[in-house]
């Protein structure tokens, strides 16, 4: 366990790298309706990471907040129960209000629980 700090550190480092070497695309802006759900609006931008693949064989989810000092401090870990898959987003820039109406409107769905995983305890 005493290396568990090491793989912390490994780990934000793959998803800066990941951030770094991809285009980000946001194909839902904030306040528009998800394509098949229009009762769920996004209240913060939302994309993908171009040329990458998650468990949906989509580009890997990435929330684009309104800080100016991009950094990517958080993932969400997401489990659904309709599409029977899980999957993680990244936060990208997020302000902790953001984080907060991210973390509301994920976990508004009986179906759909997420948690957040934090870089250096940052949420």
């Amino acid at each position: 366990m005493n290396n568990l700090n090491f793989y912390d550190r490994s780990f934000w480092q793959c998803i800066d790298e990941l951030i770094n070497q991809s285009k980000i695309i946001v194909d839902r802006p904030k306040n528009s309706a998800h394509p098949r759900f229009k009762d769920f609006v996004y209240r913060v931008d939302y994309g993908y990471l171009d040329n990458t693949t998650s468990a949906d064989s989509c580009g890997i989810d990435v929330f684009v907040g309104s800080e100016e000092n991009k950094i990517a401090d958080c993932v969400v870990c997401c489990v659904d129960l309709l599409k029977r898959d899980s999957e993680i987003k990244i936060l990208y820039g997020c302000t902790d209000k953001e984080k907060e109406i991210i973390y509301k409107d994920l976990n508004n769905s009986y179906y759909m629980k997420c948690i957040f995983i934090c870089r250096d305890k940052t949420c």
